[in-house]
């Protein structure tokens, strides 16, 4: 972990250049986007693969149409745009035309979270996590910093069926310096840091915040283990069962409206075999807006000390 405060990191850049790099390894790729070819460096694929590659314009609806009948030849699509753009102006087709006939095609969606800063409420997506998960035969996939954008959209590209990777934009400190070494599996998480009496799940940018926080625990006496839940769906059970038996207590942590994500994954997994005492850290039922998203993140509570004042709370309740 970088020590400090956010740093600004590139999740588009590396994104471009896993581009670059699937359009080789996958010779059978498509991509599609709608408008935003250069803002999600896609059109890195396209000036390399012209034959493979589709920019639709303002029309997420029809972009996801033509994915999937792309898809439905058999090759794998890539669908890429803006989070809040991906997953909610096309969500019936995303519903009916890929979901349901479970099709090959990934939706590789940036500006996740209220992270993203300057663009405002209307750019930033705080419900496709739940949106997404809710859909039968959707995976989703969240990458925690620029290093594990490869490995997600490898993961993604190596799993039949439809996924939904999540990225930021610019917020967060690297946390993976080597993107061909991550190790990034669908179903799996990702402990950072060994503890004994909390577990801190976060996803995203709220990853590095996390490991902020158990850095304050650790002064205050307290063990906490900190995992990257980068699959939330499908998710890690035996992970979450093993660390809430471990630790008794368990807070997430997530850029994301407070329903219905990773809380909500996390609890409804917990609850079946090993109920611990739970608590969040998430956007309060409202919206961001227009803003440095470092300074959002502080100002709406999505921040190292707020996890740690959750993780008092959820240990204070333990048994």
């Amino acid at each position: 972990m970088v020590e400090g405060t956010s740093v600004v990191g590139n999740f588009r850049d590396e994104l471009g250049k896993t581009f670059a790099a699937v359009g080789e390894a996958f010779p059978e790729l498509y991509v599609v986007t709608a408008d935003v070819s250069k803002s999600t460096r896609s059109r890195m694929f396209g000036e390399r693969w012209p034959d493979r590659f589709y920019s639709v314009g303002i029309a997420e609806a029809d972009a996801v149409g033509i994915a999937a009948g792309i898809a439905s030849f058999g090759g794998p699509v890539i669908f890429t745009a803006y989070g809040v753009f991906a997953t909610e102006k096309p969500f019936e087709q995303i519903r009916n035309c890929l979901c349901y006939p479970n099709l090959n095609v990934k939706i590789v969606a940036t500006h996740g979270g209220i992270s993203v800063g300057e663009d405002g409420a209307t750019h930033q997506a705080i419900e496709d996590i739940a949106i997404m998960r809710a859909l039968p035969n959707m995976k989703v996939l969240v990458a925690a910093d620029p290093g594990e954008v490869r490995g997600a959209v490898f993961a993604a590209l190596q799993t039949p069926g439809p996924v939904y990777v999540r990225l930021g934009r610019g917020v967060g400190a690297p946390l993976h310096l080597e993107p061909e070494a991550v190790d990034f599996r669908v179903g799996k998480g990702e402990v950072l840091r060994d503890g004994s009496d909390v577990t801190l799940a976060a996803v995203g940018v709220m990853v590095e915040q996390a490991l902020r926080a158990a850095e304050l625990l650790e002064a205050e006496g307290v063990s906490a283990a900190v995992i990257n839940l980068r699959s939330v769906k499908p998710i890690d059970r035996e992970l979450l069962w093993e660390y809430a038996d471990r630790t008794g207590a368990i807070v997430t942590a997530e850029d994301h409206n407070c329903f219905g994500g990773v809380f909500g994954a996390v609890a409804e997994t917990v609850a079946k075999r090993r109920p611990v005492p739970m608590e969040q850290v998430a956007l309060e039922d409202t919206f961001g807006e227009s803003g440095n998203g470092a300074l959002l993140l502080e100002k709406y509570g999505l921040t190292a000390e707020r996890i740690v004042s959750r993780a008092r709370a959820a240990i204070a309740r333990k048994g």
